[in-house]
């Protein structure tokens, strides 16, 4: 009977310590899980590689007592660094059951991170004698993941100008088309969608002396199965700019990490113009002349607003500015200008020439250019009115020598 007691005691005690343990385990577990973190709001999202990101961190109590004293910590690790080591943990204070707090934290993304999805850990305690809870959570860098399927390709690139010439300023538009052919697409016995997400696109230089004005585009939205999207980028081309090739990176966010692409975007910068050349010997005869110059584009692509205007000291003329309008590539064009003596005493110089200079304006898309085909010589037999005047005089002298002359070489011989 004694020894019955002593087993029945023996096992109470047991079950009492196996109790304690279970109770002590369940109340530690409730204690850690008394407060529920979320993250709210990430800003921007995805995070911006190179630059910062504000997370909105909620705490909840989710338990049946009392927390006297939050503490929430957060802990980054590459890509992700705080602002100021000061802001890694930040108290909350007291939170009762049922309610909730925000904290803001800055994080900076390394401007070497890779695309693609980061963890972050999140610590919080309800004391300052309670063991930290931690929780991770997942942090989209330059992109969101999606199941479609749509695959974007470039289809079409369009320059305006269609050759630039350094200085000028103008577009590219690219065209992007989602390749898909079908609304679904089954595959490993799951349907998705063939829709084609563009999240970003950005044009960027790979030479010296070509710049994009135009920021990126951000979430643009669906491309449907075989539809396209066309981006418009500005752009702008220095004076200094080499002839030649320039080309462009065109990187693309798409539905998730492994649909980004970057492609190649080529520009053509040439600074060939329009060409002026006189067609005939230029003269002057009597003070008057009919001067004919042929006009070419030696530009790879059309010009708009051919004008041409010639210009010398002391002439006139007519037409004052020879408008000829557009210029294909290698198209010629021969123009007249009538001139007339204007000012004679102004142009006459040692050799009886006049300087002319002739202008071109044009334009190459929305650029207008000017260049002169200068330092042409008009020749002349122009003379002064004085020296005309002594001509006349001179030859009115021999009109009446000769025949008095001839008079006297008569009388003599008889």
């Amino acid at each position: 009977m004694k020894l019955i007691k002593e087993r029945i005691i023996a096992s109470v005690f047991s079950l009492l310590l196996i109790a304690s343990i279970f109770t002590s385990s369940a109340s530690a577990a409730v204690g850690s899980a008394n407060l529920k973190v979320t993250i709210v709001e990430t800003n921007p999202y995805p995070a911006k590689i190179g630059e910062y990101l504000t997370l909105n961190i909620q705490v909840e109590n989710v338990g049946g007592d009392k927390a006297d004293n939050i503490d929430i910590e957060i802990v980054p690790e590459y890509p992700f660094s705080l602002d100021s080591k000061t802001n890694t943990v930040q108290n909350i204070g007291a939170l009762n059951p049922g309610r909730t707090a925000t904290k803001e934290f800055y994080l900076y993304v390394d401007k070497n991170a890779q695309k693609g999805v980061r963890s972050i850990d999140i610590r919080t305690k309800t004391g300052d004698g309670s063991p930290w809870s931690e929780k991770t959570f997942d942090i989209r860098i330059g992109t969101e993941t999606f199941d479609s399927k749509g695959t974007v390709e470039l289809s079409e690139i369009i320059s305006s100008p269609e050759v630039f010439m350094p200085g000028d300023s103008g577009t590219v538009t690219v065209t992007l088309k989602n390749t898909a052919t079908t609304p679904t697409v089954t595959i490993d016995g799951k349907d998705y969608d063939t829709n084609a997400r563009i999240q970003a696109a950005v044009l960027r230089p790979l030479s010296e002396g070509i710049t994009v004005k135009e920021a990126p585009y951000y979430e643009m939205g669906l491309v449907g199965p075989g539809d396209s999207i066309k981006l418009t980028f500005n752009v702008e081309v220095e004076e200094g700019a080499k002839e030649g090739i320039h080309n462009f990176e065109l990187e693309i966010e798409g539905n998730s990490f492994d649909y980004n692409s970057k492609k190649n975007i080529p520009l053509k910068v040439d600074s060939s113009n329009i060409k002026v050349i006189p067609s005939k010997p230029l003269q002057m005869v009597d003070g008057k002349a009919v001067v004919e110059f042929d006009v070419a584009n030696t530009h790879p692509n059309e010009l708009n607003s051919v004008s041409i205007r010639p210009e010398a000291e002391g002439l006139k003329f007519y037409p004052a500015e020879y408008f000829i309008g557009p210029m294909d590539p290698d198209e010629l064009f021969t123009i007249e200008f009538d001139a007339i003596i204007d000012d004679s005493d102004a142009i006459k110089d040692v050799s009886g020439s006049i300087i002319m200079n002739v202008t071109a304006n044009y334009n190459n898309g929305i650029n207008r250019h000017e260049n002169v085909a200068g330092n042409l010589k008009l020749e002349t037999d122009f003379q002064s009115p004085g020296n005309n005047s002594t001509a006349a005089i001179t030859g009115g002298l021999l009109l009446v020598v000769i025949p008095a002359a001839f008079l006297i070489y008569r009388k003599k011989k008889q």
